[in-house]
């Protein structure tokens, strides 16, 4: 497809307790006099008229009159970003119109009705009526087969071509990720399936199903997950906790990531800006209840210093609003990594004075900022490094993660230098 994207769309929200969208406002992309891209977002009159009405986030798009404007992320605001597609998403489009770089406002058009969040996008005033349904858990092989043809830039057969690419459209966006991914559906609600690929040093699948499992066991919120097997190979299925099935539809949670919640880039260029410190102290503005959520972020941050999950970025934390207020999601893509070092290792985020170390004296630093008394903060860590050193290899292998892969990623767990002197 060549023809021109739209400049502008109108932005849907699904109201808390609602399973039908309403129109909230438009947002317009254009350029600058420099061609620098340019947002522009309004809220509609009847809109604002609505009781009922909520803020699309609690960061840069309050409720309000006011025309807003951005010149970051390429023009397009945090809370639209987070409703767009992720990488894998993103490929997925690449292939449905056939272009190598489509531009925002078509990853925003064409990203699938079922999103991240309670956002949706279109060129009509009146939204389109919600999908009734989804991929199936038994079409599972189907979308897997899709998935790796696309992985390894393989050529759809031209009859089937449509039809498959559609349905890979039903990508979960989930805040983040590179891995293969699709919505599916099943008597429970909606779940996003990842699959394996064939370059993973483990099965993925099965030793992030562990991690959740070991995250629950140290206290941690986490996504309702479970793994299945397809076509003899492995799927990880992580529950949708923005979604929730009723006799009506499915009523939509709005969600933020904590990219956006840090008004930050997805670049390595905007790291002074990720930051778990920083992160606890928006929590402490936005949340309903800052004591439980921030030190909730302080236990997710110490788990993944202690089982070396160094992609813990800003992308895979998040804020969600059932209601009108926010709250810390559950933790989702809890993954581990056997770096060389065992002396030093940095998470993706600041964790204290000593900037990213991974380590506990560094957690320590900064414990006032979660809210945190020293002496619970230092009970959470002793706690959960035990946990962790004890927990894991029991736990992976009844996650059915086998012997050989355990001997890989052993390396991850509560490593040497987690105890090292920060300096």
């Amino acid at each position: 497809m060549t023809s021109k994207a739209p400049a502008d769309c109108f932005v849907y929200i699904t109201l808390p307790g609602q399973t039908e969208q309403v129109t909230a406002g438009r947002y317009a992309l254009s350029v600058d006099r420099n061609g620098n891209p340019f947002g522009r977002f309004v809220y509609g009159r009847s809109y604002l008229e609505r009781q009922n009405a909520v803020a699309l986030d609690p960061v840069e798009l309050k409720l309000s009159s006011r025309t807003y404007t951005t010149a970051a992320l390429n023009g397009v605001f945090g809370a639209l970003r987070d409703a767009s597609p992720d990488y894998w998403g993103r490929r997925v489009i690449q292939r449905h119109l056939g272009k190598a770089q489509p531009g925002e406002m078509e990853y925003l058009l064409y990203s699938p009705d079922d999103r991240a969040g309670a956002l949706g996008f279109g060129l009509n005033q009146e939204p389109p009526a919600p999908k009734r349904s989804f991929n199936q858990t038994l079409d599972l092989a189907k979308v897997q087969a899709i998935a790796d043809a696309i992985v390894a830039e393989e050529e759809v057969p031209a009859d089937a071509a449509r039809d498959q690419v559609g349905n890979l459209l039903l990508v979960g966006t989930s805040m983040g990720g590179a891995r293969p991914k699709a919505v599916v559906e099943d008597e429970a609600g909606l779940w996003i399936a990842k699959f394996n690929v064939g370059t993973d040093a483990w099965n993925s699948a099965r030793v992030e199903q562990a991690m959740l499992l070991l995250a629950r066991a140290c206290g941690l919120t986490t996504a309702e997950s479970r793994v299945v097997e397809v076509a003899g190979r492995d799927v990880l299925l992580v529950k949708r906790f923005d979604r929730e099935k009723t006799p009506a539809g499915y009523v939509r949670a709005r969600m933020i990531s904590a990219l956006t919640l840090l008004r930050a880039e997805d670049t390595y260029q905007s790291r002074d800006r990720w930051s778990y410190v920083q992160l606890a102290e928006e929590l402490r503005r936005v949340c309903a209840e800052p004591e439980q959520n921030a030190a909730e972020l302080f236990r997710r941050m110490c788990f993944n210093a202690l089982i070396s999950n160094v992609d813990d970025h800003p992308r895979n934390h998040a804020l969600i609003a059932k209601e009108e207020d926010w709250k810390l999601s559950p933790s989702y893509d809890l993954t581990p990594a056997v770096p060389v070092s065992v002396e030093r290792r940095d998470l993706a985020m600041e964790c204290g004075d000593a900037g990213r170390f991974a380590n506990a004296s560094n957690l320590l630093s900064q414990n006032a900022r979660f809210l945190l008394e020293r002496d619970r903060a230092v009970a959470i860590i002793d706690t959960m490094e035990a946990q962790v050193r004890d927990l894991w290899y029991p736990t992976a292998r009844g996650a059915g993660v086998s012997a050989g892969d355990c001997d890989k990623i052993a390396g991850a767990f509560a490593y040497q230098g987690f105890r090292r002197r920060s300096t």
